[in-house]
């Protein structure tokens, strides 16, 4: 797991281990990214199915609740059978896109 900050954006890319570890090491250090949006980068990962993604969902619900994003990037997931309640985008660059209008939205409050 590789943690780097751009601003008040947390970025987290996993290159090796499974999904499941990279759920718990979140987990266990996420005292210290709370305050941020985060991106879970799975790129380098070859396979994303829907079960890898719905390991993020208690993370991604936690977070939002408490006003921030959490955007999952990752080219091999299926996005059309992403369930509506966790935010997967293909690119790094439409994960910063997504923060971008969400944070307008909170602005506006939506």
């Amino acid at each position: 797991m590789i943690v780097d900050r751009d601003g008040n954006i947390t970025i987290i890319t996993q290159e090796k281990a499974s999904v499941k570890t990279l759920v718990n090491n979140i987990e266990q250090s996420y005292k210290k990214i709370k305050n941020n949006h985060i991106i879970v980068n799975l790129s380098s990962i070859d396979k994303i199915g829907l079960p890898d993604i719905v390991e993020f969902l208690r993370l991604s619900n936690k977070h939002r609740a408490d006003k921030k994003s959490f955007v999952v990037v990752s080219d091999k997931a299926d996005l059309d059978e992403m369930p509506d309640e966790i935010v997967v985008v293909p690119t790094l660059h439409e994960a910063y896109d997504v923060i971008e209008m969400e944070d307008i939205e909170r602005d506006l409050g939506f």
